[in-house]
C-alpha cells in the first residue's frame, strides 16, 4: 500500500505509515511531526481481520451517492429484499453514521443488536437477509449522533471486522452521500477483501449530476470499480385523474373535480401522465 501523505505536510514526506514518519530530515517543522511520530506504523492489523471475516462473502458491493436524498438507502433496501426473495443469503450494512434509516426502511426499528462468542449478530427481516446499523444502537431514533471523524471510522471498523454474517451471496454497504473520511477508511478497510466494486445513485437533476462525477472520480483513485449508475426519479407515471389541480393564480383553491369533468367530457378519463 503506498505511504499516505498528508497534504500540508512538507517536500519529501516519508508518508504516514513509514518508520521514519516524524524522525526524517524533512519532517522538521511540519504541523504533523508530533503526530505522525506518536501514530502506530506499518498496515493496519484489523484490515486482515476483517479480509477473514468477509471470506465467507461472494460478493460486497458498495452503494455510494454524491448527494444526500436521491435514494440511496431506498435503493439498498429494495435490491436486498429483491435478492432474497430469490433465496439468495443477502446482508446489509448501514454505514451512515449520521443518518441511518435502513432500520425504517426494512422495518425494523425498536431491535437490538445481540453479541456471542462468535460477534455481533446482524438482525434478520427473514432467514436470508440480516441487517446491522447503528440505528439499533441508539436508544431513541431521534437521538442526533454527534461524532467526529475517528470515532466514526472507528465502528465502521468495527462493524466488518466483528459483524457474524455466515456465508453470504451478497453484501450491500450503505454509505452516507459524498465523498467523506468514512469513504476513504472504508476503502481502506476493505482493501484485502476483493470488494466487487459500487453502485453509484443519482436523479437526474444537474446538481445531483455535478456530484456523481466526483464520486466516479473517487472511487477511481481509490481503486473500486464502478458497477454502474442508477438514475432514481427520473420518469413518473400516474393517473391523471388521482392528481390534484391547484389554481394557478389561487394556490388554495382544489380545481381537480373541474380538471375531472373536463376530461370526461372529452373521452380523456383514465389516461396516464407521464
Amino acid at each position: 500500500m503506498a505511504a499516505e501523505v498528508p497534504k500540508d505536510a512538507n517536500a519529501g514526506c516519508p508518508g504516514t505509515q513509514s518508520e521514519n514518519a516524524g524522525k526524517a530530515d524533512a519532517c522538521a517543522g511540519c504541523p504533523n511531526q508530533k503526530i505522525c511520530e506518536s501514530a502506530p506504523k506499518g498496515p493496519d492489523p484489523d484490515i486482515e481481520l476483517i479480509r477473514q471475516r468477509l471470506s465467507n462473502v461472494k460478493h460486497k458491493i458498495l452503494v455510494l451517492s454524491g448527494k444526500g436524498g436521491v435514494g440511496k438507502s431506498t435503493f439498498s433496501a429494495q435490491l436486498s429484499i429483491a435478492l432474497a426473495n430469490l433465496k439468495w443469503e443477502v446482508g446489509l450494512l448501514d454505514i451512515d453514521i449520521c443518518g441511518p434509516s435502513i432500520p425504517k426502511m426494512m422495518n425494523l426499528e425498536g431491535e437490538e443488536v445481540h453479541q456471542s462468542n462468535a460477534g455481533w449478530s446482524p438482525v434478520y427481516v427473514q432467514d436470508n437477509l440480516g441487517v446491522m446499523s447503528i440505528g439499533f444502537m441508539l436508544p431513541n431514533p431521534d437521538d442526533a449522533v454527534v461524532w467526529r471523524g475517528p470515532r466514526k471510522n472507528a465502528l465502521i471498523k468495527q462493524f466488518l471486522r466483528d459483524v457474524d454474517w455466515g456465508p453470504l451471496d451478497f453484501l450491500f454497504v450503505d454509505s452516507p452521500p459524498g465523498t467523506s473520511d468514512e469513504h476513504i477508511s472504508l476503502a481502506q478497510y476493505l482493501s484485502l477483501s476483493d470488494v466487487d466494486g459500487a453502485i453509484i445513485i443519482t436523479t437526474p437533476q444537474e446538481v445531483s449530476i455535478i456530484d456523481v462525477r466526483k464520486e466516479i472520480n473517487f472511487c477511481k483513485k481509490v481503486g473500486i470499480k464502478v458497477l454502474g449508475v442508477v438514475e432514481n426519479m427520473s420518469h413518473l407515471a400516474m393517473p391523471l385523474e388521482e392528481m390534484k389541480f391547484r389554481h394557478p393564480r389561487i394556490p388554495d383553491e382544489d380545481v381537480s373535480a373541474k380538471i375531472s369533468n373536463f376530461l370526461k367530457q372529452e373521452g380523456l378519463e383514465g389516461c396516464i401522465a407521464e
